[in-house]
């Protein structure tokens, strides 16, 4: 999930200043908040728990000035209906979403399953990787090779290869993924035109 660049500086502050007066505490209220967002997702089966926990406090961040002021109650209950809302997003968009993983099984699939919804995905999928070029092609795909910790050492590693920060390698993955969705749901359309 792309980031909103167009964060405030100060919004960092004025989150934990929201979360607790004390600095201490506001700090791993955020640590705690943090954790249980990622689980959150986790447990909703979303592809990028992580990025889409980035996305709940970058969509806080651009609010927090105005939620202090007139947000009563505890904080975490809005950050919670952040990701409620983002997992809503998330489930719309699944109908696109194909596994980057094991590309070459599905072209190996017999003719008889040609009409396997997820053989047709991974088809598309195939054929939109090689619209887009070879250099998003091995950027998407390199960054989506690994998971769990090393999945976030592997994606700092390739933002210092660029030379950007990891906020705009982001960026590019999420335009070249919405690119990919955008193909691949024109190609399932034209599939099922076809039959």
């Amino acid at each position: 999930m792309a980031r909103d660049l167009a964060t405030l500086p100060g919004s960092f502050n004025e989150i934990l200043a929201w979360l607790n007066s004390d600095r201490d505490v506001a700090g791993q209220m955020y640590v705690q908040l943090r954790h249980d967002l990622a689980r959150i997702f986790t447990w909703n089966r979303c592809s990028d728990p992580e990025g889409l926990t980035d996305e709940v406090f970058d969509r806080v961040s651009r609010k927090v000035h105005q939620l202090r002021q007139t947000f009563s109650g505890d904080p975490r209950l809005f950050f919670y209906g952040v990701a409620r809302n983002l997992i809503k997003e998330e489930s719309k968009k699944i109908r696109t979403q194909v596994s980057l993983e094991h590309i070459d099984l599905a072209a190996n699939e017999s003719a008889e399953n040609h009409n396997d919804p997820r053989l047709m995905r991974a088809e598309c999928l195939e054929l939109c990787l090689q619209k887009i070029g070879s250099d998003k092609r091995e950027l998407i795909l390199d960054y989506y090779a690994k998971e769990k910790q090393a999945k976030i050492e592997h994606r700092a590693e390739i933002a210092r290869r660029f030379g950007t920060s990891l906020e705009v390698l982001r960026v590019r993955i999420y335009r070249i993924r919405s690119k990919l969705e955008r193909c691949i749901e024109s190609c399932l359309d034209a599939k099922a035109d076809g039959e």
